[in-house]
């Protein structure tokens, strides 16, 4: 079963590392000439193939409970981060959307172009001061142009089962912009670890809870609701 593992996920990767390619090199040259939400589908359309790509080659599937609970306005969104899986899902169906990342990442070559073509929100994790300022202006100006902004509070990948410091950074940004959070729950580490290349056929869950008022400005109680909707949500899915 490991040799038919490794040759599912060393498949899924070559196409993996195509579509990466092909998208990231569009999008940071042909996506200028369209307008950010049109450039924003054209990236994502990227993600969109590495999913069916992953189910086809891997066996891994998706499952959404609550989609009805997405607002039709801008709203911060706050989820668990357990795998690069919930990176590409997240940017495609949330769109237009702008994620918080790491500065570095946009020096990438071609890949980092067209991370930077579609408007995110890079800071530099080693001026924690600065970043929390770049958040919160940037996020703001997101917000106002009608862009939902994609906060993963716990600041990095987390083990599947376990859950890491929740920081108010996100929930900070909703009340500041006059917006709700939206919390998101998934288990996609259970099949997409972040640190193993193998994959593991099943069902990735994802569920959208009901949006959090922001109106309290009480950003470190935001933040804890979130994060226990968020912890209790992962144990119900397993």
């Amino acid at each position: 079963m490991k040799v038919v593992a490794i040759i599912r996920s060393t498949l899924f990767y070559v196409g993996y590392a195509l579509f990466v390619a092909l998208f990231s090199l569009l999008s940071s040259t042909l996506g200028y000439a369209l307008p950010l939400r049109h450039r924003q589908t054209l990236a994502t359309t990227g993600n969109f193939l590495i999913q069916k790509w992953l189910t086809l080659v891997c066996g891994i599937k998706v499952k959404v409970i609550g989609a009805d609970n997405i607002p039709d306005t801008p709203v911060v969104i706050l989820s668990n981060h357990q795998s690069p899986w919930e990176t590409y899902y997240l940017q495609r169906q949330l769109r237009p959307v702008s994620t918080i990342l790491k500065r570095e990442l946009l020096s990438i070559p071609f890949f980092g172009w067209g991370l930077a073509s579609v408007k995110p929100i890079a800071i530099d994790r080693d001026n924690p001061r600065q970043a929390l300022k770049d958040v919160m202006t940037q996020g703001k100006e997101r917000l106002a142009a009608g862009m939902n902004v994609v906060v993963y509070p716990e600041g990095t990948r987390i083990a599947y089962g376990k859950t890491g410091n929740y920081a108010r950074s996100g929930a900070a940004l909703a009340v500041a912009a006059k917006v709700p959070v939206l919390p998101v729950a998934h288990n996609a580490g259970r099949l997409w670890p972040s640190k193993e290349l193998l994959k593991k056929p099943g069902t990735i869950t994802i569920v959208y809870g009901k949006p959090i008022a922001s109106d309290s400005g009480d950003s470190k109680a935001i933040t804890q609701q979130a994060k226990d909707w968020i912890t209790e949500t992962q144990k119900k899915i397993g």
